[in-house]
């Protein structure tokens, strides 16, 4: 159990939290929740003991074991597939203990390893670390990669993989789903729901809290708030407690009056002056019960487009990607009409940025045509927007870059649309948040007054407020949409059709966000299945042939055979792994523990192939 008892605690000046009394029980999963700014990621520095509070206590377990997503993934050497084992230490160290005692023919110091690996339940780690990377959207290949061979967005990856490997008893993750696809979601939440111990969560995705969590925390005006449920009921929860607490005011407010009015009214009387004193007291007892003070709303907007034609855009027969060997999609016929609001879904790396890319024309076609319309004006926010924002510059430079005869006066009345009112337009934007700078972005795209808007990722950063003011806000654009978002709740608002990315083929996905999401777990089972025996294969041993296509039907005793196949090569490579981890193997100088070495590495193949022909058999 982790308990605050009159908890306070302070970033700088400023008081974030205080008198926090609450506990949080073993096997919770619990949404961090509130604005900006409110102390959500100071609580969890506070957890994890980077930070001490201001005043009060906060308990943890003795012998809790924290994991977290680190910030920064420095550019390492190491493989991704190692860097992400490495999350485990003790299965990590056993592991590089076995591989260093191979090296040096020490075979008392191999069956020591395999000792540690079984005590560590070390022997399937490679497997798990793989299946983590797999589903956070790494393909197989990429796993032999050097981590400094990924870009920021896929480092952050690294590290909740990373986290998701290390055993813990309180897991604290801080904006897990930013930089994923809606598929790498869908995975996590299946994950969490199945993590055994406590987990702490700050996300600004709605669907994900609605998913995972079965408490929420609520962070406003330097309290905490614990409610049971997930967001949905807590934010029924919040309604009805401040319609109550409303009630309370007001009905606190009408007696004060009726009780000062008695007073002034007899106080100086002397027949009455016992009775005024009486309500002088009680005035003094009322609780005094706060107003709802309600938190101010965003509210942004697009403007309507200067021109609105009907047929905006369109690829015929386009084959889409980055050179003739790295052909992405195939005959694309995809058409964009006004009022269109279309989602694409599909996939890690199936190809929905190319496509984005291709339609916005930054990326040129392979082959096929792209017509546009000649009024087309494109609103493009890509997953580095963000990023190209100019440092040592403000929001009205950039403004100014954009229409340098517009007078400042306009720049300023559209910012303050934009939530930079007065002074914080000319601030140098070095200093602003993640979301701050996202808004901006956006704010940038909705100055040119496009009729189309290609988004690609846009609430990366965003809180749940900024998220519901953008979903209203796409909801009244006049113009057409088409979006790639993890965000369901947002897409699901917004779009009106969906649009299949997989395989190198665009098509129409009839069914909604639940059936897609069902499709795409009957889609990775098997091959996930496949990424991780390619990952976590010796080098030299050489892959298997690729099954044959299934059978329109399959013989049940086929299928039964294949199971027994894959059974019976899992129980002698079991009885290897026991005479490994048996001193005697090693007794005649190793000849036997290098003997069974390779008769375990045979048997790796086999059981890959086998299970290889057993998936083609369940597809």
């Amino acid at each position: 159990m982790i308990s605050f008892r009159n908890f306070a605690l302070r970033r700088g000046e400023r008081l974030l939290l205080s008198d926090v009394d609450l506990a949080l029980h073993a096997g919770w999963r619990v949404g961090v929740v509130g604005r900006n700014g409110t102390g959500k990621s100071s609580l969890f520095a506070a957890l994890m003991r980077d930070i001490e509070p201001d005043k009060g206590d906060l308990d943890l377990p003795g012998k809790a074991r924290i994991a977290s997503v680190a910030q920064e993934t420095p550019s390492l050497p190491d493989p991704a597939l190692d860097f992400v084992l490495s999350g485990d230490a003790e299965v990590h160290a056993a592991v590089q203990a076995e591989a260093n005692a191979f090296a040096a023919e020490d075979w008392e110091a191999v069956a020591e390893a395999h000792q540690r690996l079984e005590e560590v339940n070390g022997y399937d780690a490679s497997a798990r670390a793989g299946r983590l990377l797999h589903g956070l959207g790494f393909p197989a290949e990429t796993h032999p990669k050097a981590v400094s061979d990924f870009s920021g967005g896929w480092r952050v990856r690294l590290n909740v993989a990373r986290a998701l490997m290390t055993p813990s008893d309180l897991l604290l993750l801080d904006e897990p789903t930013n930089h994923l696809d809606l598929d790498a979601v869908v995975w996590m939440e299946e994950w969490l729901r199945r993590y055994p111990g406590t987990l702490l969560v700050i996300s600004h995705d709605r669907e994900f809290l609605d998913n995972v969590t079965t408490h929420t925390l609520h962070l406003h005006d330097g309290k905490a708030k614990l409610y049971a449920g997930n967001y949905t009921q807590f934010e029924r929860q919040r309604a009805e407690h401040l319609r109550q607490q409303n009630i309370a005011f007001e009905k606190e407010q009408a007696e004060r009056a009726h009780l000062q009015k008695f007073i002034d009214r007899f106080k100086a009387k002397a027949s009455k002056a016992k009775q005024a004193q009486s309500r002088m007291k009680r005035l003094e007892k009322l609780a005094g019960t706060e107003a709802v003070r309600a938190e101010r709303e965003f509210r942004i907007e697009f403007p309507a487009p200067a021109r609105m034609p009907f047929a905006l855009m369109r690829l015929n027969d386009a084959n889409c990607g980055y050179g003739a060997d790295a052909t992405i999609l195939h005959d694309v016929g995809f058409g964009l009409e006004a009022g269109d609001r279309i989602g694409l879904l599909g996939p890690n790396g199936a190809g929905k940025s190319t496509l984005v890319k291709s339609l916005v024309g930054e990326l040129s076609l392979l082959s096929g045509e792209r017509y546009a319309h000649p009024d087309l004006r494109i609103g493009y926010f890509a997953q580095h927007t963000v990023e190209s924002l100019v440092e040592g510059t403000s929001p009205i430079d950039h403004l100014r870059e954009l229409s340098p005869d517009s007078p400042t006066q306009a720049f300023r009345d559209f910012l303050g649309k934009w939530y930079f009112p007065g002074d914080r337009a000319f601030e140098v934007i070095d200093g602003f948040s993640g979301g701050e700078k996202a808004r901006l972005a956006l704010a940038l795209i909705a100055w040119r007054q496009p009729n189309v808007l290609l988004l690609d990722e846009p609430t990366n950063h965003l809180d749940l407020d900024m998220r519901e003011a953008l979903a209203e806000a796409l909801s009244d654009f006049d113009g057409a949409i088409v979006m790639v978002s993890h965000d369901r709740h947002l897409i699901g608002l917004v779009c009106d059709k969906f649009v299949r990315v997989a395989d190198g083929v665009v098509e129409p996905f009839d069914g909604d966000l639940d059936e897609y999401a069902a499709w795409l777990r009957t889609r990775s089972g098997s091959e996930q299945k496949k990424a991780e025996s390619k990952a976590t294969k010796p080098v030299e041993v050489a892959p298997p042939a690729p099954p044959a296509p299934p059978a329109k039907k399959i013989n049940p005793h086929k299928l039964a055979k294949a199971e027994a196949r894959v059974a019976e090569i899992e129980a002698k490579l079991a009885d290897i792994e026991t005479s490994l981890a048996d001193p005697a193997a090693y007794a005649d100088g190793g000849k036997r523990a290098n003997d069974l070495g390779r008769e375990q590495q045979a048997l790796r193949a086999q059981l890959e192939s086998a299970e290889a022909e057993l998936l083609s058999l369940y597809e």
